[in-house]
C-alpha cells in the first residue's frame, strides 16, 4: 500500500520547481486541462496543480479538481516516467464529472508517457 503513497518527493514545491517545467515543457492537452512535462533527473515522476481563482471559482471545486488529479497522479505513479509534471485547470475542468476527468487525465498520462515525447 505505501508503494502507491503521494509522499513530499513526488511533489513540485518551490517556484523553482515549477519554473523549470514551465521553461521548456511538452505539453499535452484537452479542452479541459493542460498537462506540461519535462524530464527530471530523480528516478521518479513528480507532480504540481495550478488551479487558479480565476478559471475554477470556488475552493470546493478546486479542492475536488486537485483531489482527483492526486489521486490519478498516485494510481499511475509506477508506470510514469521520470518527469515533472504541471496539470493546469481551465474553466470547463469543473463541468467535468468525476469519471469523466480520469478519462481525460489517463489520456494525458498515457501521451506524456510514450518515449517520443523526450
Amino acid at each position: 500500500m505505501s508503494k502507491f503513497a503521494f509522499r513530499r518527493e513526488l511533489r513540485l514545491l518551490t517556484p523553482e520547481h515549477y519554473r523549470y517545467v514551465f521553461q521548456q515543457a511538452h505539453r499535452a492537452g484537452s479542452p479541459h486541462l493542460t498537462i506540461l512535462a519535462r524530464n527530471n533527473d530523480l528516478g521518479h515522476p513528480r507532480l504540481g496543480l495550478a488551479v487558479p481563482k480565476k478559471q475554477i471559482k470556488t475552493a470546493v471545486d478546486r479542492n475536488r479538481f486537485k483531489r482527483l488529479v492526486r489521486e490519478s497522479f498516485r494510481l499511475r505513479q509506477d508506470t510514469l516516467p521520470a518527469k515533472d509534471f504541471v496539470v493546469i485547470a481551465k474553466k470547463s475542468a469543473n463541468e467535468l464529472s468525476n469519471e469523466e476527468l480520469n478519462k481525460v487525465l489517463h489520456k494525458l498520462w498515457h501521451r506524456l508517457s510514450r518515449p517520443s515525447r523526450g
